[in-house]
């Protein structure tokens, strides 16, 4: 049945078929690396919910406009989220978004200067968003010797001062998380971030450190603590470090819902209980959140926003108009949930 309430999205046509974003957005774009099952089920979505852009690229009709948006990894909650908000943005305006994992050395010529650039201009890319991924000098000059609108959204580094990035209040996110634990009461309070030279995690750890110092309290180094990716893995083994330690934390700010997911499990496995024992705070809110067991106080960034505006942005230097700033932050709130109380909270 179609859609006659308003305009269809990628999204809602991945979930009518039962598919990701990634392969409903490869169906769309003609890739052959999609069974012929999923092919057939995925293009009977598009008929029925009368997918805005179905019969004007590949599915039928001549080829649309087409942006690459390219992530450091598909098994990522925030990633997804950014995804869907892209999609979207990309669909009210007749934009195909193709979704590929960020290039390794494994992959070859993709990291030289120039490669990237020419195949995306070789496969008639109008544009590139890049999520949370490392880009270096030598491939954002290739994008710019190849006129490729860049976009960057959550990047880890900012190589060149005039590269377009969308992010949020990472700043005032991580003094709001820390004030919070402050407020309860909390005095050795740990900070467990991802990659220490990430542009985001740095934000949060400055807002961190100035939440400690408003309130008097000498930040102690050795509570604060970096893993190389902001996953649970990470977030278990940072916890583990913390809680073993010879004079612990009572509450923990984790930069990411995946590290603060991994510090939960390091706590259960210390037999440490979540608030009574630990406070523990995340920073996305994600569905991880919601799901994790308590269910976890986090930073809500506005994670769909950011990808609607990073497309809308690519969109505007597609049409060559001058962007009034080459940073766009989006506001973060704090939403409490069960996962912190005051130390020593009965249980």
């Amino acid at each position: 049945m179609a859609n006659h309430t308003g305009r269809s999205t990628l999204a809602q046509v991945a979930d009518a078929a039962g598919v990701s974003l990634p392969t409903a957005s490869k169906v769309l774009n003609g890739r052959a690396d999609v069974s012929d099952a999923t092919r057939l089920r995925v293009e009977k979505a598009f008929r029925e919910l009368d997918y805005l852009p179905y019969g004007k690229g590949h599915l039928g009709g001549a080829p649309v406009r087409t942006v690459d948006l390219v992530v450091d990894s598909f098994v990522s909650y925030h990633a997804m989220q950014v995804l869907t908000g892209v999609v979207d943005a990309g669909a009210e305006s007749g934009i195909d978004v193709v979704a590929a994992r960020f290039p390794t050395d494994r992959d070859g010529p993709l990291r030289a200067e120039d490669s990237w650039a020419q195949r995306l201009l070789a496969g008639g890319r109008k544009g590139l968003i890049v999520v949370t991924s490392e880009l270096t000098t030598d491939q954002i000059n290739g994008f710019a010797r190849a006129r490729i609108p860049l976009v960057v959204i959550d990047p880890v580094n900012l190589p060149r001062a005039d590269v377009i990035s969308v992010g949020a209040t990472n700043w005032s996110g991580g003094m709001a998380a820390t004030a919070h634990l402050i407020a309860l009461g909390h005095r050795r309070i740990s900070f467990a971030g991802g990659p220490e030279k990430s542009s985001p995690n740095l934000g949060r750890l400055h807002g961190y450190r100035a939440a400690l110092e408003e309130a008097g309290i000498t930040p102690d180094l050795q509570l604060i603590r970096h893993a190389k990716r902001f996953n649970s893995a990470a977030g278990e083994r940072v916890g583990t470090e913390l809680l073993t330690a010879t004079n612990p934390p009572t509450a923990i700010f984790a930069a990411s819902d995946s590290l603060a997911v991994g510090i939960l499990q390091a706590a259960r496995i210390l037999g440490l209980r979540v608030p009574e024992d630990l406070s523990v705070v995340g920073f996305d809110d994600t569905d991880l959140a919601t799901l994790a067991t308590p269910l976890l106080t986090t930073v809500r960034q506005p994670l769909q926003d950011m990808g609607r505006v990073a497309m809308r942005t690519l969109l505007q230097l597609i049409s060559g108009d001058t962007l009034d700033s080459h940073h766009v932050e989006l506001s973060t709130s704090l939403i409490v949930r069960d996962s912190t109380a005051p130390p020593g909270s009965p249980g």
